[in-house]
């Protein structure tokens, strides 16, 4: 590596890299970034904003994107909105303040000698002093005006002769994130250093893994930071992603290991005394998915170790049957079930079903929420531990709940099986509390929520998978529109007309109260709750949002399944759990504020009848981005599908929760491309874990 920098490098830079690395003692990867020349006080300061603390974390400090410095366009050739370097030197600037101070604008001209450019920054009245006429600056951005030719707060590189010349010029040059007061041409001379101090440090981490096809970890960093050609950085990044994944692979496999090398499964997978009246009394069959995933959860819970399953489905595949079969299999075998969910007005829905299905079986069904502990063994005083305790011998009970089932005054004797619905919602933290409940007990983790590819690789790769990829029969299609704001009252004339016919409606809005930021029209429940009654009269209006006592979501929801409110006006607490099948339609106003699962996950509260149901999609359509987002949804139902395309718009940490779900923050790994690098890190961790 160091002979590659050194061929590039002029006879000054070439000797002081020598000198360094004959007087200096070689650096461990973990020193002090203060270690290296250069780096007093202030730098490390600047340098820990970015995370940079150590040698090691600098040299993993990725560039975010790359400028092709051997071929610079000139001024002459620039075009409007198209992103390009070019050069030339400052021939005039000046800050012109206005509004009795309280805005400005600082700008200079650029002369390459084929024409002038304007670079202009609005309110940072500081850029005058990084500044001078006279000054040779490179300058990237698009234009945004032809006459002048100008750009916009662009970035930005002063040109300094000197012996580093060759680092900054004629080559493929990194730019990185920078902090306030840190230069970007200081930066990539100290990484430029650190490279040749410490190569000989940049180790393999898994040397026992053979990897022919990819750089070695030490060539990787070298192409990662100054590439021959612009490829050669996504073969490097793709080597650094792929040493990620293998150690967040080995941690996944070693987890499960453990978990099957020191526990054994309870015997669970019972005798269908249960199971059987209750599927004759469902009035269905169930579809070919669901019967093929209960014959994989009867299997593991009867195997050897606990189940740890994750079964995916989309919005109205009939997961939660799914479950009640895995909690009958469980209760016939004598053991206790808990369910949490998300929300009270889920965890209120799932109490009611079961006891509608099951207690004409016998089985006790419980519920436990912050608001509401009917437990009848729970002690009256919140002094007390409120212990789930039951003996062996008494009869076998599901506890429904939210949160307040983790509470550490919350235990459970007997404990066979814990199910989780809406997974996305917990964080890996909370589904290990709940587990930690009993000694051992199987785990079943259900999503509506289609987890992508590579997120089941990773956020779900502990866990084995099911899928019920097959709607019920006799469902009404859903068909999805996308409108813009001027075509409301053409869609509220349509609402009526479903709801004359006997329908009933649900409207969505992104937000409860108004924000008071009037540059932004993102409608609000309570505000437009008056419009709305006024708009569907003489039919009945109701309000839901989070804000609402639980009582009163209650309420609201009672008065919505028996039709005495024909249009719910709501925010997206309606995402998960309510199952109204003579809603028909949803209207989603500002849905441009959605990400398109949530949006998916809205539409799946309707079409869960016979009758077709309506999805319509408002929003201010401003950018050919927006307008392809929502055409997604328009396009398909398939919940995959759409998993997928939010994931690519939106990355991970929007779609999961970064915190939340356990995943690491990856510097290089990129989970919307990256699905081949994970499986291969999950072949290559089974040989080291």
């Amino acid at each position: 590596m160091t002979a590659g920098l050194e061929a590039r490098a002029p006879k000054p830079i070439v000797a002081a890299m020598r000198a360094s690395k004959s007087s200096a003692p070689a650096l461990p990867l973990d020193s002090p970034v203060q270690a290296l020349f250069g780096v007093g006080a202030e730098r490390a300061a600047q340098l820990a904003r970015l995370e940079i603390r150590t040698i090691h974390e600098l040299l993993l400090h990725k560039p975010r994107r790359y400028e092709d410095r051997r071929h610079f366009r000139s001024i002459k050739e620039l075009q409007l909105g198209v992103p390009a370097t070019t050069r030339g030197r400052i021939v005039a600037q000046g800050l012109k303040t206005y509004r009795k101070g309280t805005r400005s604008v600082f700008e200079f001209v650029l002369d390459d000698g084929t024409a002038r450019l304007h670079c202009r920054w609005w309110n940072q009245p500081f850029m005058e002093k990084y500044f001078s006429v006279g000054d040779e600056v490179m300058v990237y951005g698009k234009p945004n005006s032809l006459k002048p030719c100008a750009i916009d707060h662009p970035e930005t590189e002063v040109v300094e002769a000197g012996e580093e010349v060759s680092i900054h010029l004629d080559r493929i040059a990194p730019v990185y994130p920078l902090t306030e007061g840190l230069p970007q041409r200081w930066l990539r001379s100290l990484v430029w250093r650190a490279l040749a101090l410490c190569e000989g440090k940049i180790t393999e981490p898994r040397p026992e893994l053979v990897l022919r096809d990819l750089p070695s970890r030490n060539q990787a960093m070298r192409m990662l930071h100054f590439p021959d050609e612009v490829n050669n950085a996504e073969v490097a990044r793709q080597r650094l992603a792929l040493d990620e994944f293998v150690e967040l692979q080995i941690v996944i496999q070693r987890r499960r290991r453990y978990l099957e090398a020191n526990a054994r499964g309870l015997p669970c997978a019972g005798d269908n005394r249960l199971i059987k009246p209750f599927l004759q009394q469902l009035g269905f069959t169930l579809t070919g998915a669901q019967t093929r995933v209960l014959r994989e959860l009867r299997r593991d819970l009867g195997g050897a170790h606990p189940m740890r399953r994750l079964l995916q489905g989309d919005v109205g595949s009939g997961k939660t049957v799914v479950a009640a079969c895995a909690a009958l299999m469980t209760l016939e075998s004598g053991f206790n079930v808990a369910l949490m969910a998300p929300t009270e007005i889920l965890a209120e829905q799932h109490f009611r079903n079961f006891q509608c299905w099951l207690e004409a079986l016998g089985v006790p069904v419980k519920i436990l929420t912050s608001s509401r502990k009917t437990l009848a063994d729970l002690p009256s005083s919140t002094h007390h531990d409120s212990r789930l305790t039951h003996p062996s011998t008494a009869v076998p009970k599901i506890i429904v709940g939210t949160h307040a089932l983790i509470q550490s005054g919350t235990a459970f004797q007997n404990l066979g099986l814990v199910i989780i619905d809406e997974q996305h919602k917990f964080g890996v933290a909370q589904r290990e509390a709940l587990v930690r409940k009993g000694r051992y007990p199987h785990l079943l983790v259900m999503t509506a929520t289609p987890i992508p590819r590579t997120l089941g690789l990773t956020l779900y790769g502990d866990l084995d998978v099911s899928v019920i990829d097959e709607l019920p029969a006799a469902r009404g299609r859903i068909k999805t529109f996308v409108r813009d704001a001027d075509k409301l009252p053409k869609v509220w004339e349509f609402i009526r007309q479903k709801l004359a016919e006997g329908r009933q409606a649900y409207v969505v809005y992104p937000r409860v109260e108004d924000s008071g930021e009037l540059a932004i029209s993102v409608k609000a429940v309570t505000k437009e709750f008056e419009r709305l009654q006024s708009q569907i009269a003489p039919f009945r209006a109701g309000l839901l949002h989070g804000r609402l006592r639980p009582h009163e979501k209650e309420t609201v929801m009672a008065a919505f399944r028996r039709n005495e409110i024909q249009a719910l006006l709501a925010t997206s607490i309606i995402e998960v759990g309510v199952d109204v099948p003579n809603a028909t339609v949803m209207l989603i106003e500002n849905a441009d504020q959605f990400g398109l699962a949530q949006l998916h996950q809205l539409r799946g509260r309707i079409g869960r009848g016979a009758h077709d149901s309506y999805c319509i999609l408002v929003a201010e359509l401003k950018t050919p981005a927006a307008s392809e987002r929502l055409a997604v949804l328009a396009n398909t139902t398939d919940g995959f599908r759409i998993a997928e395309a939010d994931l690519q718009l939106r990355g991970p940490g929007e779609l999961v929760g970064q915190q939340q779900s356990g995943l690491p923050s990856f510097r290089f790994g990129n989970l919307a491309m990256d699905f081949a690098l994970v499986e291969r890190a999950r072949t290559l961790a089974a040989q080291v874990a």
